[in-house]
């Protein structure tokens, strides 16, 4: 692919720029393509597009014709699947495996989203002596979607898909340190909707502010840190902008004394360790209770090691690869150095120099009973070094659980089902997994509790955030006769 070409697309026409950077591949360090960096005025026009191709006739479309283009988007991505998996491994670093997996999960989307029972209906609010109230949804406007770089495809598209089948149009702004997958996808969407109601704009902080300050830009759905998310609210409250955040997410994992070892260590590895950690929802600090915590770390420790191996073939069967990019590979470095200098027992794993020749990588890293108020617990990692801590008093545990930053996910593993429930019940996050690793239905909202968001994506409640509720009043029945 020595001679692929990227370009922002702004009313469906590819437009280049004077100013271009490169992304660095995580496995080899070498420069990748140059990607065009978009201009105040390339921004500008795309706004100025969006708008009229909202008011142009986009908005007023059905969701029976909103759907069926998004079909078409699914087979663009299903007929090109090949190249854009080609692309994202080298973009990201990720195995064959897991760039097929984010191809894959944006045409999922795409066709959940389609299915007649996933949209918005109108609905009966109040029908009796005082009249008939009905509730229909209207779209916004014009939608800009800030994207993150973990899972390029399946993210952006969550966003992409949520705007355009409740009748906005959307502006993407890919992740500078992934935007060749998502930009080669746009472009090649291209005629399926009118021009302008889908496009893509490539560039840094400078293009996000530009979104969050805009008065043609209707609502904001970022996906990223925490302390960007707060700056984010900040900008867009100037312009009353709806906004959607989706932010760190330092998740909880419980295992109770009678948890089914067969099934909760390969789960909780996979929860840990799958695409390095690198997982908005990733099991990031693991509680075990005492009487089966040597256990389940022993047991623990020869998981990850006979299965999260580095592997330096990408197509080889793996889903572990190296970090994203240098900035989120020196973070957990930092963290991996912090346990090792303060004597914190590393049971596997932990090396941070030459692990291999070229490449951001680090091997699959378990911390046993770091202190409660360390870097490690209280951070979130994002990458592959996992602290287990033990407990013995479930109001305890549910306390050191309920961090602040640790309100996106969690999970709880038990044979007692109904006690795994009440502790899913207490812990404070949006989205609780009971007795399997973490990974988001397309049909359940998706959302934050405390600082891990604002609002939420994802099934039909997601896509009230992407709409206006109107309420259609009508008088009582006899007075209408």
């Amino acid at each position: 692919m020595a001679d692929v070409q990227f370009f922002n697309i702004i009313n469906d026409e590819l437009r280049g720029s004077a100013a271009t950077e490169r992304v660095i591949d995580p496995r080899t360090e070498e420069p990748l393509w140059p990607w065009p960096v978009a201009t105040t005025q390339d921004f500008e026009d795309a706004v100025a597009a969006a708008q009229r191709a909202f008011d142009g006739g986009w908005a007023r479309s059905s969701v029976a014709e909103r759907q069926e283009k998004l079909k078409q988007l699914a087979e663009v991505l299903r007929a090109h699947s090949d190249e854009l998996a080609t692309i994202l491994m080298r973009e990201s670093g990720k195995s064959r495996i897991l760039a097929g997996i984010d191809v894959a999960g944006a045409i999922d989307q795409c066709l959940y989203y389609a299915r007649p029972e996933s949209a918005l209906q109108d609905e009966v609010q109040s029908d009796d002596e005082r009249g008939r109230v009905v509730a229909t949804h209207v779209p916004l406007g014009v939608v800009a979607a800030i994207c993150p770089w973990n899972f390029p495809l399946i993210l952006a598209n969550m966003k992409v898909v949520s705007a355009l089948v409740t009748g906005n149009c959307v502006i993407v702004k890919p992740s500078p340190f992934t935007p060749y997958a998502v930009t080669k996808w746009i472009e090649l969407s291209r005629g399926i909707f009118p021009p302008g109601v889908l496009q893509v704009v490539n560039g840094g902080a400078d293009i996000g502010a530009a979104m969050t300050e805009h008065p043609g830009i209707a609502k904001i759905t970022f996906t990223g840190t925490i302390a960007t998310g707060k700056r984010v609210m900040a900008a867009c409250a100037r312009t009353l902008k709806k906004v959607t955040l989706e932010l760190a997410g330092n998740d909880a994992c419980v295992v109770c004394e009678d948890a089914d070892l067969d099934r909760a260590v390969p789960a909780v590895a996979s929860g840990g360790f799958f695409n390095a950690g690198q997982v908005c929802v990733a099991s990031k600090r693991i509680y075990v209770h005492e009487k089966i915590y040597d256990a389940f770390l022993a047991r623990l420790a020869r998981e990850v090691q006979d299965r999260y191996a580095i592997q330096d073939d990408p197509y080889a069967p793996s889903v572990f690869g190296p970090l994203d990019n240098k900035l989120q590979y020196e973070t957990v470095k930092r963290l991996i150095e912090d346990c090792k200098a303060k004597g914190y027992e590393v049971v596997t794993g932990g090396e941070t120099q030459a692990v291999r020749p070229k490449g951001f990588w680090l091997p699959p890293t378990i911390v046993a009973k770091p202190p409660e108020d360390s870097p490690l617990v209280q951070e979130e990692q994002f990458g592959p070094i996992l602290p287990v801590l033990s407990w013995s008093d479930e109001d305890d545990v549910i306390r050191r659980a309920n961090l602040a930053n640790a309100g996106l996910g969690a999970s709880v593993y038990s044979s007692d089902l109904e006690r795994a429930e009440h502790i899913a019940r207490r812990l404070e996050a949006g989205s609780v997994w009971i007795n399997h690793p973490e990974r988001p239905n397309y049909a359940a909202f998706f959302g934050g509790i405390k600082d891990s968001g604002f609002g939420g994506e994802m099934g039909r409640q997601g896509l009230l955030s992407y709409s206006y509720t109107k309420c259609l009043h009508y008088p009582p029945k006899a007075a209408a006769a």
